[in-house]
């Protein structure tokens, strides 16, 4: 366990993983777990403060969600945001009340110069912040003072600095409260006492100790892909166990373009690692074969991945573990406590019940995107591998929207790669965090020369993020569009119209299914 640990308890806000986000950048370890965790974990776990996130819910409602009241008996510093703060009020005797006017948006923050608050030292006694409510502290709880306000709420922070009970009404951990990232730190540093002591060489050399106790002299397979993560979560295990561990390679016919034979050439010729490349398009093709639903490719897809590397196993003799890329991501998206499941990796909510390897073992499963690639640079990965575009386990199967067929995948290869060429020859690769194309399911008229056509729609998909949580699309100039567009009806079989996706994450995700 690290020595600076923070918990996020989450009560199903929107921005809950930017908290945890914010949290690290600040170099603090934190993890998030589910509100109605047991005192006992928390306890257990120690750490040097907790934090409430939003949530959807009012607390005046019957069935709101609330922790354990003892909580607030721990003397463990604790900080409510939005429905956080509302639910510390209510629960210590203070009031909330629905407001006549909702709050939501970019507002004005007056501090109360005469109180002096740790959580806002060094901050404007005016600034910007982030509101999102319809409810509000309309009473404090005894003990408690108010230190912050807007033109529509009395109550925009309280605090009792004697118990270490903090609250924001607003969201510090958006970048449209323009100190937030601050206000955080104040609350880890000059409330909770940490000093920043998290950092990736401390993360690799600890996840290398873990490991090797958890694995000793056993064998591990590695489920390796040639993407970020698998890549990097194999060249971890490989640090810690050496030749114990084997990669198995799934080519199940959803690579993009040329990828399966780049993947063996890296791995086999620079890495030396000992790699087994499964050749199973067929298998997975006829597996897939007139299923529509999302949900059920990517459950059919992680479970045929995993039986064939049961089969690898079995050839090679007994393997105790596998190890897969897993990602913080990955597993808030699947689903935590009693969170919506947004959508089921096929490495996490996808795994079939009977798998039949001793554990899985999931070194990255705590790490966000951008941290996962810290840890590769750290590992000496060469950037090639490190900086590479994100690629969702089912592969292509849930960027064909509709049924999987070897036509359809022929036709979304080719055009993503016009696309991954063009971005590239317009310098945008390092602007741009994510950018693919997708084979949509409708068709439509178009001519061609003097002939009527009646083809494919390919939209394009490009955006910019920072933890892979949220994100904006990219605002690509209008001549790359036009080139990429151009060259795809030109050069593709079977489409006759592309489109750009504009919209965020949220509401969208950022892959289509």
């Amino acid at each position: 366990m690290n020595k600076e640990f923070v918990i996020v308890l989450d009560f199903g806000g929107q921005y809950n993983q930017l908290i945890a986000r914010r949290v690290r950048e600040a170099r603090v370890f934190c993890e998030v777990l589910p509100y109605n965790v047991s005192l006992n974990v928390i306890k257990e776990k120690n750490p040097k403060g907790i934090i409430f996130t939003g949530g959807p819910a009012s607390v005046l409602e019957e069935n709101a969600p609330v922790c354990d009241k003892e909580i607030f008996n721990l003397g463990i510093p604790i900080l409510g945001i939005c429905y956080g703060m509302q639910l510390m009020a209510a629960i210590l005797g203070g009031s909330v009340a629905k407001s006549e006017e909702r709050e939501y948006g970019q507002v004005n923050l007056y501090l109360n110069s005469e109180e002096n608050s740790k959580l806002f030292k060094g901050i404007s006694q005016q600034t910007t912040c982030w509101m999102s409510h319809t409810y509000y502290v309309n009473n404090l709880p005894e003990g408690f003072r108010n230190v912050a306000k807007t033109e529509n709420c009395p109550v925009a922070a309280m605090e009792y600095p004697e118990k270490k009970l903090y609250g924001l009404q607003f969201h510090p951990e958006v970048t449209h409260t323009l100190e937030g990232k601050k206000i955080l730190e104040n609350f880890l540093y000059e409330v909770c006492g940490c000093t920043g002591e998290w950092e990736m060489s401390s993360f690799i050399q600890q996840s290398i100790t873990n490991i090797k106790e958890r694995v000793g002299n056993k064998s591990l397979l590695c489920a390796l892909s040639g993407g970020v993560d698998s890549s990097v979560a194999a060249v971890l295990v490989q640090k810690a166990v050496g030749n114990q561990l084997t990669c198995i390679f799934v080519d199940h016919g959803l690579l993009r373009k040329y990828e399966g034979d780049q993947v063996e050439e890296v791995f086999k010729k620079q890495f030396n690692i000992n790699l087994i490349r499964v050749n199973a398009q067929e298998r997975f093709l006829n597996k897939l074969k007139g299923v529509t639903d999302p949900e059920k490719k990517r459950r059919i897809i992680g479970e045929e991945f995993i039986r064939v590397f049961e089969e690898e196993a079995n050839k090679i003799g007994q393997v105790d573990y596998l190890v897969q890329g897993t990602i913080y991501p990955d597993v808030i998206e699947s689903g935590l406590g009693n969170s919506a499941v947004i959508k089921s990796h096929h490495n996490v909510g996808g795994l079939p019940k009977n798998i039949s390897f001793k554990e899985i073992i999931e070194p990255l499963r705590d790490l966000f995107k951008d941290e996962v690639r810290m840890v590769g640079k750290e590992l000496g990965l060469p950037d090639e591998i490190v900086s590479r575009q994100p690629f969702p386990g089912p592969g292509l199967a849930v960027r064909v929207i509709g049924e999987v067929t070897k036509e359809k995948l022929d036709i979304l290869r080719d055009a993503d790669y016009i696309f991954t060429q063009e971005i590239r020859k317009a310098g945008l690769s390092g602007e741009i965090n994510q950018y693919f194309a997708i084979l949509t399911g409708m068709k439509s008229v178009g001519v061609m020369g003097d002939e009527r056509t009646y083809d494919y729609t390919i939209a394009l998909r490009a955006v910019t993020t920072t933890d892979f949580m949220t994100a904006d699309w990219a605002r690509i100039p209008y001549d790359v569009l036009a080139r990429v567009s151009s060259r795809i009806v030109n050069e593709v079989r079977g489409v006759n119209r592309v489109v750009y996706d504009i919209t965020t994450k949220p509401p969208a995700t950022i892959e289509w299914e």
